[in-house]
């Protein structure tokens, strides 16, 4: 059997399952993926370096398809020492084909890839999005194994058209999305009391 992409399982298996749980009828009424935006802080203290920049930049690049763009501080905050104009994070936006491709490659290859790894937490910020915090970049199989210094943590946040948290984990767990399973603990603390 072939592989099927996420983006022809977006628009066959996926939106059936939706309209049965969802009980929509308008398959344009269901929710979508809008975008994906994979984000870098950088450190002042540890990254602040041009090499690093540029490593960072080259990373994310192989790993997104994208040129990623350089944020910078729009004004000077003492408390976090910081200047105008200083570099403090990397950050790729995603949207259409590129999207559905690096998400794909997220749920088949990166996270598996994750030692110890016991499922997502299935809490949304309240608005359908979802933000995912990995610590280490080289669970990519497009990266070269980096030495003990050059590892730096992502942010990936997955934007949908969803208005509710609801719609949004529906969408989220047809793709696929690895959520950890309920806690057996609090099941069985609730029954001791």
């Amino acid at each position: 059997m072939a592989y099927t992409t996420l983006h022809d399982r977006l628009r066959g298996p996926i939106a059936k399952a939706l309209q049965k749980e969802l009980n929509r009828e308008n398959i344009f009424a269901l929710p979508r993926l809008k975008k994906v935006t994979v984000n870098v802080g950088i450190n002042k203290t540890k990254m602040d370096s041009k090499e690093t920049h540029e490593y960072v930049q080259q990373c994310l690049m192989k790993i997104t398809g994208r040129k990623p763009v350089f944020t910078k501080t729009r004004k000077a905050i003492s408390n976090f020492k910081t200047r105008k104009g200083l570099v403090v994070g990397c950050m790729v936006t995603l949207r259409g084909r590129a999207m559905e491709e690096f998400l794909d490659r997220l749920l088949s290859y990166g996270l598996p890839r994750i030692r110890d790894f016991r499922g997502l937490p299935s809490k949304l910020d309240g608005q359908g999005n979802y933000s995912i915090g990995l610590r280490d970049h080289s669970i990519f199989p497009e990266v070269p194994p980096p030495d003990a210094k050059q590892i730096f943590g992502m942010q990936v946040v997955i934007t949908t058209t969803a208005d509710n948290d609801k719609d949004a984990l529906a969408l989220l767990k047809e793709m696929g999305m690895p959520f950890r399973k309920a806690e057996k603990k609090a099941a069985k603390n609730a029954s001791n009391a």
